[in-house]
């Protein structure tokens, strides 16, 4: 099987909650492993950006009409992401340190994870018998 049938297979059976948790484990775990970094490095500078643009997405898909999210969660997710924007600005003018970016990050992935859950077993309840998706498996 090639690695593009692959990765098509392996995303088709994740939930929402475990394609999001990926993602933010992989922009995560970029922004740890540069952490103690110059911030004129190019893998600094690309993993904060490669952040705030994951918080812009988020973003403008909690702006579009048909969100179907609550609204007070939409607006806190909103919130973040221009928070995540600023703090990136500062980072990047090294007026802050990237711990914070890291911190939200992994608080927004525990929610993720146990969303993920929920909708896991709500699958398996609906069908008896069903596999349920494979567990979420990111590091950090």
């Amino acid at each position: 099987m090639s690695y593009q049938a692959y990765q098509k297979a392996q995303t088709s059976a994740e939930t929402p909650s475990q394609v999001e948790y990926r993602l933010f484990a992989q922009v995560t775990n970029a922004l740890i492993e540069v952490k103690d970094r110059n911030i004129t490095d190019a893998e600094t500078i690309a993993a904060l950006d490669w952040n705030r643009r994951m918080w812009s997405v988020f973003s403008s898909d909690c702006g579009t009409k048909g969100n179907q999210l609550p609204d007070g969660l939409r607006a806190g997710i909103i919130s973040l992401s221009i928070w995540v924007s600023k703090h990136s600005s500062l980072v990047m003018r090294g007026a802050d340190s990237i711990d914070s970016l890291i911190n939200i990050n992994k608080t927004i992935m525990e929610g993720l994870a146990d969303q993920a859950k929920l909708q896991a077993d709500a699958q398996t309840a609906e069908a008896p018998g069903a596999q349920a998706p494979r567990p979420i498996n990111a590091t950090l």
